[in-house]
């Protein structure tokens, strides 16, 4: 159950640990459109769950593992009956790690590991998780280490399977593949710094030390999209935190976020998001 919301921002109340809350939700009971700082781990063990980002819907199933990145706003519709462990995160105590931050690009809009389609990984996830909830509940000595420990593993062994260097760059020698890797996070994560900036394909390119051409293959099989399409997206994102803001209008969040126009940044947020920056805008107003 939500208890801290204010418009659609819920406010987590972490416990017993810092940074880390765990609950087994067993309510026949829909969450409105909201969104928070935590990062979210679903895992249906009855039943299904429904998640709406975007206007989507998207069903998950007995054991299936589902990721909400921080930020996102989302809907949660539950069945008549069923069973489902919610898990809310502070990512930001991990993000300090090198690579972590990257990690974190990858969930967006949202992660699904689906126990059918992914069996190998899904196990070793549920593993983590059910550990998690074996710590939570019986608190043992240096508990929350332990709990910030099995996180960590969760998204190590998510992210070495997301960053599987034979898949993003195939037909391409292993000793070069980590090496592509390794230049291609650092891209992402300058992108994500600099997202607000007149940023050129051509300047990084030269950054990654790739020619334009080469460079634009690449990064299409590293973060299957393209370069410009992630730029966008960080472009987006941060646009609404700002719309979040009471006192910042929306051709100030235009600006701020990178659009050269007004009207450009009208038709790919609503492209993006379903909604016009105004509609975002009114559903994060202070109650």
């Amino acid at each position: 159950m939500i208890t801290l919301l204010n418009g659609t921002h819920e406010t987590i109340a972490y416990d017993a640990f810092n940074g880390i809350k765990v609950h087994h939700n067993t309510e026949e009971e829909d969450y409105p459109l909201h969104w928070h700082t935590a990062l979210e781990i679903i895992m249906p063990c009855e039943g299904e769950y429904t998640v709406i980002i975007d206007e989507e819907a998207h069903t998950i199933h007995d054991g299936d593992i589902w990721i909400t990145p921080p930020g996102t706003l989302h809907r949660l519709v539950a069945p008549p009956t069923g069973e489902r462990l919610i898990l809310l995160f502070d990512y930001s105590l991990v993000c300090y790690v090198q690579g972590m931050d990257s990690l974190l690009h990858t969930l967006h809009p949202y992660a699904l590991i689906s126990a059918k389609e992914n069996p190998e990984l899904n196990r070793k996830l549920r593993g983590y998780l059910l550990e998690v909830v074996d710590e939570y509940e019986n608190k043992k000595p240096f508990t929350e280490a332990s709990l910030y420990s099995l996180m960590m593993r969760f998204f190590i062994d998510y992210g070495r399977t997301s960053f599987n260097a034979t898949e993003r760059f195939h037909g391409i020698t292993s000793g070069k593949q980590h090496e592509y890797i390794e230049k291609f996070m650092m891209i992402c994560n300058y992108i994500t710094d600099h997202c607000t900036e007149n940023l050129s394909i051509d300047e990084l390119a030269n950054m990654a030390g790739f020619s334009k051409f080469h460079f634009s293959r690449l990064f299409k099989q590293f973060a299957n999209m393209s370069c410009y399409e992630y730029i966008t997206k960080k472009r987006i994102a941060h646009a609404e935190q700002l719309l979040i803001q009471p006192n910042v209008s929306i051709t100030e969040v235009a600006m701020l976020s990178g659009f050269g126009s007004l009207s450009t940044f009208n038709r790919i947020f609503k492209a993006a998001k379903n909604c016009t920056p105004s509609e975002y805008k009114s559903l994060n107003k202070r109650e």
